[in-house]
């Protein structure tokens, strides 16, 4: 089991909160690690919309999740928290899942108790299965790992179908079968947040949009203030891969108003970054050493 693991769970019993900006890919990866961070949360519904072109209601599996994964962590030194969806089955399946993402070097993964096909967590028609089933799910998970230093995230999606109290004693079964790091999607105030932070007795984590908050989502608040509520982590799922379609988006209506409309050429630096930034962000220098090194006669 690598060292960035147990640092994620020493991290996530300290005083300060964590922040995890959302990756999905390799360019999403390397950008977070340039900015200086060394912690970040693997989106689920980012892999599925960007590898498959899918929303998130279920479509990916676990071989497409793992890969997903496997390439984030085979180009960076990111400590990742991985998104193991509702472990694609029973819990008999959750302890499977599990012990390939822990053997593939993730520092911990996520299992939620939504029914399969699940959906994003801010979509209309979710539904959860029974508090037994989901409870059964996490001891799985806790015991599937090898090394108690592999964090096991729980998250309930029950405030949005049963109430904030019903999420708020799942979190608590949760906690009993062994999970680290506890997360109720979805709550609708400040309030329900601080509410839910008081009474369990593991950390927890909080999900934040970024730019404008999506149909009866989660109110947007500073890391600070979440830390004062007592929250311990705070992930930013949607921050790159939004920003990257707006990126793309407003490259294609360039390209199509002024190179396929206007006979123009596609000269909009303002839009994208040079062919010398993108080969620095992709490793280049690593590369070039790399071949300088076992060249004949080096």
């Amino acid at each position: 089991m690598p060292d960035n693991a147990m640092t994620l769970k020493e991290r996530l019993a300290a005083p300060e909160i964590t922040i995890m900006p959302g990756v999905h890919d390799g360019y999403s990866a390397r950008i977070v690690a340039l900015a200086g961070f060394d912690v970040a949360w693997i989106s689920g519904a980012g892999i599925s919309e960007s590898h498959l072109g899918w929303a998130d209601r279920g479509v990916m599996g676990l071989q497409e999740n793992l890969n997903a994964c496997r390439d984030m962590l085979n180009c960076t030194d990111l400590t990742l928290l991985a998104d193991g969806d509702t472990g694609y089955g029973n819990a008999m399946n959750v302890y499977f899942t599990v012990r390939a993402f822990e053997q593939a070097g993730l520092a911990g993964v996520m299992i939620e108790d939504q029914t399969w096909p699940k959906r994003c967590g801010h979509m209309a028609g979710k539904a959860v299965i029974s508090r037994e089933e989901a409870k059964d799910k996490i001891a799985a998970a806790a015991d599937a790992r090898r090394s108690e230093d592999f964090v096991i995230k729980a998250r309930t999606d029950a405030a949005g179908v049963l109430g904030v109290d019903d999420a708020i004693e799942r979190l608590n079964l949760f906690a009993e079968a062994g999970a680290d790091l506890l997360f109720a999607d979805a709550l609708l105030s400040a309030e329900d947040i601080e509410r839910v932070a008081r009474n369990v007795p593991k950390p927890l984590s909080v999900n934040m949009g970024f730019g404008i908050r999506a149909r009866a989502s989660t109110p947007l608040i500073g890391p600070k203030d979440l830390e004062a509520m007592g929250v311990a982590a705070v992930i930013y799922p949607r921050l790159l891969t939004a920003s990257a379609l707006r990126g793309m988006m407003n490259a294609m209506q360039a390209f199509q108003e002024e190179v396929v409309g206007n006979n123009g050429t596609p000269n909009r630096e303002d839009l994208m970054i040079s062919f010398e930034e993108l080969n620095e962000i992709t490793g280049m220098g690593e590369l070039d050493e790399l071949e300088a090194r076992y060249s004949a006669g080096a």
